[in-house]
């Protein structure tokens, strides 16, 4: 197939594959219920262009082979020679929405019989697993209440046929699940905590994020599900030893600008408010809002004299070497990055609507005191310590207050349920590496006495898109987890300005 062909056939398949999902090498990378995407071809190439809250992958479009509910693509990353498959699947389940239904209904009634084993002496009710979409439930997840006299449990489980990112969202709707079932009780029963339960070897991030919930609260208990043997495992909610996450020594701006500072002219000439992003010392990116439009690259080789850095124009898929062949693209080019991504610019311009989380990002990094007025402008990071997952990427903020208590950041410039717990990755990893005196070690907060005290944790939200159950989900966390919920005007592209704040036990508006 030519580009072209590739290109309109992958523009025709993906706008009925709405609801379903992207599978690369076995593993689900994106919902396109909440994905973005772009399909492109140019000089022989078809590029298809994927974002999200979590990840941003370009990959190259080979050949394809569509069939009934899906379309087999032969893709390549950039970089590598060697092709390999990924799948858009109409649907994010394969199963038929009878086989889904089916399956749902058979585990809840497989984990009701476990229960009664379980728990003699109980009342075991049936498990549901409708949808409910003004209570947040969803048919993913069995729910239900089991009791003894005036005591009861809330019980979720999620089964084993469900995905990846399934499992690890169980505790964001058991939580929701708990809450409501201790307003149903009344003053009836007493709902003393959650029982989640999960397929046997998937609980590593559920472990780490109950670890962190308030015992006083509720009691809550994570156990594995066999569901071919009916056997279950209590995990015990312990913080794991070592977690998915690296920090990478502080770069030496410095003398990264020194060494760039003829690319950076160059640039600058062109975008004068573009941001110089130091990624390794013989790389540099060139943002503008948040979107990455340029590189520069170091070109010595060992044993060579070093030559002047190589600068890379162009998004993601479409870059090409700057040279004085093609320097007119390429200011016509940064013309047209100026043009979108400012903050008038026309919103169905794909140059403003793409990553706006990391448009967000880029203004509270050059203006941190516009969340809280505590914070310490002089010491801020993106994305620092970074995850291990190498495709992620959720836009996470590290800074400290005036007074050396750290402070992590997480932003989202759209609705999401799960964001109080996805900021509880962070802060968990941000205390992991705190504890051991990682960040000052590596270069990061140099002249600040840091304080000892755990980090709080400020969940960063346009205020009409803050999900009604995130204060519901933060009420169980454990105290030592200071948050902060910041909603800020619908209008943040123009300056970010926060016009509710809320807090643990507290909350107060801006006038």
């Amino acid at each position: 197939m030519t580009a072209d062909l590739l290109a309109r056939t992958l523009q025709e398949f993906l706008p009925a594959a709405a609801r379903g999902v992207v599978v690369e090498q076995g593993e689900i990378i994106f919902d396109l219920e909440s994905a973005r995407h772009s399909v492109s071809s140019k000089d022989g190439r078809c590029l298809l262009h994927m974002w999200s809250a979590e990840r941003n992958v370009v990959r190259e479009i080979v050949n394809l082979e569509p069939k009934k509910d899906a379309l087999y693509l032969s893709v390549r990353r950039f970089g590598q020679a060697k092709p390999h498959k990924l799948m858009i699947c109409r649907e994010r389940d394969q199963r038929t929405a009878v086989g889904r239904m089916t399956a749902r209904t058979q585990y809840a009634r497989r984990l009701e019989k476990s229960l009664a084993r379980q728990f003699s002496g109980w009342t075991i009710g049936k498990l549901s697993t409708g949808m409910d979409l003004h209570r947040s439930f969803s048919p993913v997840y069995a729910r239900g209440l089991i009791r003894q006299g005036t005591r009861a449990m809330a019980v979720l489980g999620v089964n084993s046929e469900e995905t990846p990112a399934g499992v690890d969202a169980a505790l964001t709707f058991a939580l929701i699940w708990l809450d409501d079932c201790r307003k149903r009780a009344g003053g009836r029963l007493t709902v003393e905590g959650l029982r989640l339960f999960v397929p046997r070897g998937r609980t590593a991030t559920l472990q780490l994020r109950m670890a962190h919930l308030n015992q006083d609260r509720a009691k809550f208990q994570l156990c594995e599900f066999d569901e071919t043997t009916d056997s279950v495992g209590e995990r015990t909610l312990e913080l794991p030893r070592a977690l998915d996450s690296r920090l990478f020594p502080k770069p030496d701006e410095a003398a990264i600008r020194t060494y760039f500072a003829e690319a950076i002219q160059k640039i600058g000439a062109h975008v004068p408010h573009a941001d110089v992003i130091p990624l390794k010392p013989d790389e540099i990116a060139f943002r503008l809002h948040g979107l990455e439009f340029a590189r520069a690259r170091g070109t010595t080789q060992p044993g060579s004299p070093p030559s002047a850095p190589e600068i890379i124009f162009g998004l993601a898929g479409f870059e090409a070497p700057l040279t004085p062949e093609n320097e007119a693209a390429f200011v016509q080019f940064a013309r047209e990055i100026a043009e979108g991504r400012r903050s008038g610019a026309d919103r169905r311009d794909r140059l403003s609507r793409i990553y706006p989380e990391r448009w967000l990002e880029s203004l509270i990094v050059k203006d941190v005191t516009a969340i809280d007025s505590q914070l310490d402008f002089a010491n801020v990071y993106s994305q620092v310590p970074a995850f291990s997952a190498s495709d992620r990427s959720l836009i996470d903020v590290l800074t400290c207050t005036r007074a050396g208590r750290l402070a992590v950041l997480e932003l989202k410039a759209d609705e999401d349920i799960h964001l109080p717990l996805q900021g509880l990755d962070y802060w968990a990893r941000v205390q992991w590496h705190h504890a051991r005196g990682d960040f000052q070690q590596s270069g990061y907060f140099t002249g600040v006495r840091l304080s000892s005290a755990p980090p709080l944790l400020y969940l960063v939200a346009p205020s009409l898109r803050v999900h009604p159950a995130v204060e519901t989900i933060l009420g169980y966390l454990s105290p030592v987890i200071e948050w902060r919920l910041a909603g800020i005007d619908e209008r943040w592209r123009e300056g970010v300005k926060v016009v509710f704040r809320k807090q643990a036990d507290r909350a107060r508006s801006e006038d």
